[in-house]
């Protein structure tokens, strides 16, 4: 769909040189950690794992209630180890979240099955996740994950702005190269800062003596432990800096818009207070890809429009400014038909489809299996209402009674006095 040499994307964009081609950013952003995952082979085994996490307690009530009482032991209250899914865009960092706080419950149940039952899933799951390696995996994604979602979030705002983008996504590459620069001395006030403390911790994962780098059967049995530096310094070198070096690459890939998106800031009352430079060089951006051959024209009905940014429209946001800059019926279109175009074309072009997944998702929870034969009017006001509202406590019940026995009815309550159903 936006292959660079023969997507549709780039299949219109030749026919029709001034169309911006946006993907959802939100979408970017998820397929960024999941490439950024796949660059690191352990970081694939790992995000692999999460999920066998998942199922292997959710398909068996037994597992969850020993998860529960290993809980309940440990003082840890919302257990539940979360799904990772591709579909859900913060799925992932929710799963390591629930996954670090509850951590020694899932081993301390995952040990008892091994043990008491001998699974053998339990064990190899167990083997894989009482390892240095993994603690420290997850404690590298939980201290990473949340900075992305946050740019996430920001996406998913309803009235996203084109600043946010240009913004938002250097102030996180820049986030996650500080942890990369940090290298072997952690970040302050980081999970991976007091990684070493949490596993000598007794009443968290000191009990289980989490030393071995990595699965045993891969290591051979007789080899003896390196110390914690040692352990350290490779996981640094074999594991984090590859994966952040994967995830700043992937966001840089993903994001290669953000200058002509961002351009359209000097549409918004802020370039008022702008370095005058900064102006003229979105104004080129913007000209150069929607009025070609026209720059010397936007530039003098810029310097034209810049005084009203702190007049007529210093209480506007941007939004409201680029609609009447691109309303037909609006007086500002003629006077400034250039600046109206690039309007018109920043207020089409969609930052994120995060408004048509949620409709999707809105249709899976009205429309369930119980009410399959949902369809037409009666469908399309469901979703209406469960989109728009009002909210169902605000709804007049009473009136809707009144209006549905207006006519004659085979229903009726079990109140044989009700005025309703029986008049």
């Amino acid at each position: 769909m936006t292959g660079r040499l023969n997507g549709v994307a780039k299949q219109l964009t030749d026919d029709i040189p001034w169309l911006v081609a946006v993907a959802c950013a939100a979408h970017r952003l998820a397929l960024a950690c999941k490439g950024a995952s796949e660059t690191v082979k352990y970081m694939a085994t790992f995000r692999n794992h999460l999920q066998d996490l998942h199922l292997f307690f959710r398909n068996s009530a037994n597992r969850s209630a020993a998860l529960r009482n290993a809980a309940t032991t440990l003082g840890l209250s919302d257990l539940k180890v979360k799904e990772v899914k591709d579909t859900r865009w913060l799925s992932q960092e929710m799963a390591v979240q629930n996954l670090r706080r509850n951590l020694p419950a899932v081993l301390s149940a995952l040990a008892d099955e091994a043990t008491t039952r001998k699974c053998p899933i339990a064990k190899g799951l167990y083997t894989f996740c009482a390892t240095y390696r993994f603690v420290a995996a997850l404690y590298l994604q939980v201290d990473v994950l949340p900075h992305i979602c946050l740019l996430s979030k920001v996406f998913q705002k309803a009235n996203v702005n084109f600043l946010h983008i240009k913004t938002q996504v250097p102030a996180t590459l820049a986030t996650i190269r500080s942890f990369w620069e940090a290298g072997e001395a952690p970040l302050p006030r980081t999970h991976l800062h007091r990684l070493h403390a949490d596993l000598d911790d007794p009443v968290g994962l000191g009990p289980f003596n989490i030393c071995h780098e990595e699965e045993r059967v891969r290591r051979g049995r007789d080899l003896q432990d390196p110390p914690r530096d040692v352990l350290w310094a490779r996981f640094v070198k074999e594991v984090l800096k590859p994966y952040l070096s994967g995830l700043e690459s992937n966001l840089k890939n993903r994001f290669p818009d953000v200058e002509l998106l961002g351009a359209f800031v000097v549409l918004s009352p802020r370039a008022a207070m702008a370095d005058e430079d900064t102006n003229i060089e979105n104004l080129d951006i913007l000209a150069r890809k929607l009025i070609p051959g026209r720059e010397e024209d936007l530039k003098t009905e810029w310097y034209s429009f810049k005084p009203h940014l702190t007049g007529a429209f210093k209480d506007n946001s941007q939004a409201e400014i680029m609609q009447m800059l691109a309303s037909e019926n609006d007086e500002w279109a003629e006077l400034y038909p250039l600046l109206g175009k690039l309007s018109a074309a920043g207020l089409v072009i969609p930052v994120s489809s995060v408004n048509c997944e949620r409709d999707f998702s809105t249709m899976n929870r009205v429309k369930t299996d119980l009410r399959n034969r949902l369809q037409g009017e009666h469908l399309a006001a469901c979703l209406r209402i469960s989109i728009d509202g009002p909210e169902s406590e605000h709804f007049p019940y009473q009136k809707a009674l009144e209006r549905f026995f207006d006519k004659p009815r085979r229903i009726h309550c079990s109140n044989r006095l009700c005025r309703l159903c029986n008049h």
